[in-house]
């Protein structure tokens, strides 16, 4: 079906490439392994063997233990099938690279699914703009939080996103969209949840947000779309007043004795003849009803009874050709009368609908369809009345079935009822029709498809239905450029291309990139090449330009580009994979797993921790290869390495003769020394093996989601402590996991609330740190905070390890030098440090600078680099007590260590500006923002513009903070006096 599909402009885009039948196509992207979730290390290469799967998508959360790992299949250490091309120089090495060694050339860089403007500082400016505009004009702004939420995508800031996503839904008028936007929201949130698959309708517990509330969505009372109180926690209307007995009879009561007739059917012939004057006949039945109150219903229906047509002088009617039953008509006429719809079942309330439908009868058929919205509770009842909400145009119930749909996300895109629906264009046309198909809503579905399985049919389907939605501009560069992005991953060169170019067309520049890599595969390496050098050429010099355009180049330009990517953005990771494949190539291990390490010093990504392990592997370090693969398990449980060939517990089984084996009291004592050593991967490693052992241990759970914290990997981390939580055997023990679950979401109060609950049952160091953790996270007198320390010295007298003990000491000191205690605080990072709780050093450091001791304070933080020696923070911190010399210094180490630190950048241009080297200064600033768009840089970019005059400069940057932060003072301060002089200049 060779369709062409139309355009805003009238234009035509090609849409033979459309999946025209997909029985082939599925076939054609069959594999052989399947079923797991993670960026591999070659994400787009036709050869690779791998498909993305539900990962950590909510499912299986709520088990006592977590997903068993799949069985490890019969595959022997020389397995010929597994072996890799390269095959590796060391004598010995091949028994122990069950997939041979990594080739370099085999590498190729993953392209970003989302919206990458060449600038993002100016994009994130005309974003604000627009912002402005709308809300200055009084139009929707929810579209306009939306292309805020695409662009902050490939910032990569999760807090972004989510108040993107807060801030559209708080703007979304019409049901639809708050139903789609309160999926989402929850969908972010769903490792959050203590229960992973709460049903989907379910009432809001106390600690739901507001705005996920499935009834606030559909039944907003507020204009704005957001009710000031859940309303599954607003307190159940007052039961109606009891009608007072009838005495007499009166022409005065004749409409309430009719109502009533309505209500009982017990009331006798005498008091209906008072009221009824009009029949309608069904089949052998007759129904009485007032004709002046039917009459009111819609005015169809009161030109029928009192118009010039034959029913107006008549009193019985015949309604037994207009498709409504006796029961259904006494339904009409009981609401005609009362205007309330009763306890009637839900066929007789999709009569109503019909009937509402058939007569035009607004006010029933709003009635009907809040009626039947408030019947669906799940998946299930949803199924069973769609299809005749879509035939009614039953817009609250559509969009509350469709609610029930996408709150079971990704669960409910595997039903075939609820796929048909949402992903052919005949279910797009059905949902339009009712007014529930729109931009936002395939714009959802495609992310949840793109994390599933970036290769299946429905991820291309649904790309497709977010194309034939897209109105604005940034509508049609996201949707072209994600069909491009899946077809490459499909292996569907030819059609990938046209999608890229058709994106380019559209505007997004990042797309040549997406064009240049389809035309590489279709074998035009130099084509591809001269393309990217044309885009290095016409536009500002980004990372990514380089990185792409060293695809296709050799020896020593290649090798070129990747360092000046290096420079331009030191956070994209396939230069340093490439630098260490081919440093190992060359027999040099050392060098291959230093470059390596630059990346994992700054951003823990399982491919690059593969890779490591791939390394350690051939080197022969058999138990650093298998640290990091069971850091990788921690991280992904589901991930596969080797070209998606092997999971990592099929790897470290493979390699068990070759490792040494601890029991558990090996492990605790492991554990202790790197955790005192600040080895949080290898920590990591030591709780993964203890976990192997007792997949139950809530307590190793607990401090499996600490570490991951620390290593800023926060979805893994919620999803250890939501594991720890359920698979604890002790009411108290729970109380404090779903506490700790309950502050890192927010809410501090009712994290308070399962604190003192569980020190009512046992008195536990758990149950009081979290209470003083709770307690402390706010501004305190020193009577406050004293108070705090008592609950940190209560929660050293339980039961614990030294491990929790040191932090706690840790904490005390810190609250002590808050209060001005210095020597208490001297004496607790003291007690901490000798319990070898390492990071006390860099609160004793700041005692001594607190105490004017500026040396010592270098000193202390000096020990703690001598044990964290790759530790960008300790650097940076270090830099505050030492001279402007030795403070550059620590900060350009902490800058190699991790660039994605904005500290040191901000530094060095002050100092710079003090200098009066001005645009040094601002080059500095722009070196950072261009991979790392930062409020704070931001604000002081556009502050050093502002002292240089350059009023352009500075409104664009202050328009780009705020944009970021609408509520940031000090920028809008900023953007007010610069807007002024804009204005009077």
């Amino acid at each position: 079906m060779n369709r062409r599909i139309k355009v805003g402009g009238g234009g035509e885009v090609r849409a033979a490439r459309i999946m025209t039948n997909n029985f082939l196509t599925t076939i054609r992207s069959l594999k052989l392994i399947e079923g797991y979730k993670a960026a591999q290390i070659y994400p787009f290469s036709s050869g690779a063997s791998t498909s993305g799967s539900s990962g950590d998508a909510g499912g299986g959360g709520g088990a006592k233990q977590p997903p068993p790992p799949p069985p490890p299949r019969s595959v022997s250490l020389m397995s010929a099938s597994m072996c890799y091309p390269h095959a590796p120089s060391t004598s010995g090495s091949d028994s122990t690279l069950p997939c041979g060694l990594p080739s370099a050339a085999a590498l190729d860089p993953a392209l970003d699914a989302c919206l990458r403007p060449v600038d993002h500082v100016s994009a994130l400016a005309a974003s604000y703009r627009r912002m402005s505009s709308a809300e200055a004009a009084g139009d929707d702004l929810c579209d306009a939080y939306l292309e805020q939420h695409a662009l902050f995508r490939a910032v990569g800031d999760a807090r972004l996103l989510r108040r993107a996503l807060r801030a559209a839904r708080v703007q979304a008028c019409d049901p639809h969209r708050r139903v789609v936007l309160a999926a989402w929201l929850r969908y972010e949130r769903r490792e959050d949840e203590f229960d992973p698959m709460p049903p989907p309708l379910d009432p809001c517990t106390p600690t739901t947000p507001l705005l996920e509330c499935p009834r606030s969505a559909v039944f907003a009372r507020e204009s704005s779309g957001v009710d000031p109180v859940c309303p599954c926690r607003r307190p159940p209307p007052p039961p109606p007043t009891p009608r007072p007995p009838r005495l007499m009879r009166t022409p005065s009561n004749a409409f309430g004795a009719a109502a009533a007739a309505a209500d009982d059917d017990d009331d006798d012939e005498e008091e209906e003849a008072e009221t009824n004057d009009l029949w309608f006949i069904i089949g052998q039945e007759e129904v009485a009803c007032e004709r002046s109150c039917i009459a009111a219903l819609a005015k169809p229906l009161n030109t029928l009874l009192y118009g010039g047509f034959a029913e107006a002088r008549r009193d019985h009617i015949d309604f037994s050709r207009d498709g409504i039953s006796p029961r259904g008509m006494r339904a009409v006429a009981a609401y005609s009368r009362n205007g309330r719809l009763d306890d009637f079942p839900p066929d007789t309330m999709l009569e109503l609908l019909a009937f509402a439908n058939k007569f035009c009868c607004e006010g029933l058929k709003v009635a009907c369809d809040n009626k039947l919205a408030s019947m669906v509770r799940g998946v299930d009842e949803a199924l069973s009345l769609i299809d005749l909400g879509l035939e009614e145009a039953a817009h609250l119930l559509v969009a509350t079935c469709l609610q029930a749909f996408l709150r079971e996300l990704p669960k409910s895109l595997a039903n075939p009822e609820v796929a048909r629906l949402l992903c052919s264009p005949e279910g797009r046309e059905l949902l339009d029709a009712a007014g529930n198909a729109s931009f936002a809503l395939y714009y959802f579905l495609s992310y949840v498809a793109m994390e599933e399985d970036m290769r299946s049919n429905t991820t291309v389907m649904l790309l497709e239905r977010l194309w034939e939605c897209a109105e604005q501009p940034w509508h049609k560069q996201l949707a072209l450029h994600q069909l491009g992005c899946v077809m490459l991953e499909r292996g569907e060169f030819k059609d990938a291309q046209g999608w890229f170019e058709d994106a380019v067309a559209e505007g997004h520049v990042y797309s040549l990139a997406g064009v240049a890599r389809a035309k590489y595969k279709c074998g035009h390496k130099y084509m591809a090449y001269k393309l990217m050098n044309r885009v290095v050429g016409d536009y500002d010099p980004a990372g990514w330009m380089y990185q792409e355009r060293s695809v296709y180049c050799v020896g020593k330009e290649k090798m070129a580009d990747l360092r000046t990517a290096t420079e331009l953005d030191p956070t994209l990771t396939y230069p340093y994979k490439y630098r260490a494949a081919a440093l190992l190539e060359e027999d040099k291990y050392e060098a291959a797993l230093e470059e390596i390490d630059k990346v994992l010093s700054f951003r823990m990504v399982p491919d690059c921790l593969e890779l490591r392990a791939w390394f350690y592997l051939a080197a022969g370090d058999f138990e650093a290869a298998v640290q990091d693969v069971r850091a990788i398990l921690t991280l992904d449980p589901t991930y596969m390495m080797f070209h998606g060939k092997m999971h990592g517990e099929q790897l470290i089984e493979l390699l068990r003769g070759h490792v040494q084996h601890w029991d558990m009291a090996d492990c605790w004592m492991q554990l202790y020394d790197r955790w005192s050593g600040v080895d949080d991967i290898g920590s990591l490693a030591v709780v993964q093996q203890m976990l192997a052992r007792e997949p139950g241990n809530s307590s190793l759970r607990f401090r499996q989601s600490l570490l991951l914290l620390r290593l800023n990997c926060q979805k893994a981390a919620m999803r250890s402590l939501r594991l720890a939580r359920n698979s604890s055997i002790h009411e108290h023990e729970r109380l404090v996991y779903e506490g700790w679950i309950l502050y890192d979401t927010g809410h501090r109060e009712e994290a308070l609330e399962k604190a003192e609950q569980s020190i009512r049952l046992q008195r536990s160091f758990e149950a009081f740190f979290l209470k003083a953790y709770a307690l402390g996270d706010s501004s305190l007198d020193v009577e406050s905070a004293l108070s705090v320390v008592q609950l940190l010295e209560q929660a050293n007298s339980c039961a614990s390890d030294n491990l929790r003990k040191g932090q706690a000491y840790n904490n005390m000191g810190s609250i002590y030098v808050d209060c001005d205690l210095l020597d208490e605080a001297t004496e607790c990072y003291s007690i901490a440090l000798s319990i070898k709780h390492t990071r006390a050093h860099q609160g004793l450091a700041r005692v001594h600078y607190l105490k004017n001791r500026k040396k010592a304070a270098f000193d202390e933080m000096s020990s703690l680099l001598k044990i964290a020696k790759n530790s960008a923070s300790a650097y940076e911190k270090r830099s505050e007590y030492a001279e402007r010399d030795v403070a550059k210094s620590d900060l350009n180490m902490a800058t190699l260590l991790d660039p994605t630190r904005t500290y040191p950048y901000r530094y060095r241009a002050a100092v710079l500006m003090d200098e009066n080297k001005e645009d040094e200064a601002i080059g500095e600033l722009s070196q950072a923002l261009a991979f790392k768009p930062d409020l704070q840089l931001l604000h002081l970019r556009a502050a050093f513009f502002d002292s240089m005059g350059d009023n352009t400069s500075t409104l664009r940057d202050c328009e780009a903070a705020l944009c970021m932060d609408p509520t940031h003072g000090d920028t809008l301060d900023l953007y007010s006096r610069a807007s002024t002089k804009a204005d009077q200049s």
